[in-house]
């Protein structure tokens, strides 16, 4: 009796260890167009956590931001009252793996929603200037 609860003590630790690894995976690539994807002259960088790495700088701050966030690239919801203010043509596409699922999400400036969520998310846009 000791034995099988010990076995399945046992398997529950490993199977867990296993599944908390595949669901914390992040494995994201950033391309950023500051004037906008039409006038090209794209930058881009990856990243990669658990172990920090990647071509963005401070892979282990930008891991460490990402996890302390809930959700961070969740959509904008459709009903959300946006205010109608222009940030700038600068675009961001983020996609990859996060925590373990796969996505694809752009970071705009086109009204107060958009703006607010880059900025959120600027960590991940190294080049970015605000006043550019």
């Amino acid at each position: 009796m000791r034995v099988a609860l010990l076995l399945t003590a046992l398997i529950a630790l490993v199977g867990s260890g296993s599944s908390a690894g595949a669901a914390a995976r992040t494995e994201l690539k950033i391309s950023y167009w500051p004037q906008g994807r039409a006038a090209g002259n794209v930058q881009t960088w990856t990243l990669r956590c658990a172990p920090a790495g990647g071509t963005l700088p401070r892979p282990g701050i930008a891991c460490q931001r990402l996890a302390g966030m809930k959700s961070p690239f969740a959509p904008i919801p459709r009903d959300a009252m946006c205010t109608e203010q222009y940030g700038g043509p600068q675009l961001a596409m983020v996609s990859g793996v996060f925590r373990g699922k796969r996505f694809s999400t752009q970071l705009q400036r086109r009204n107060g929603c958009e703006i607010a969520r880059f900025k959120r998310l600027v960590f991940l846009v190294p080049t970015f200037n605000a006043n550019a």
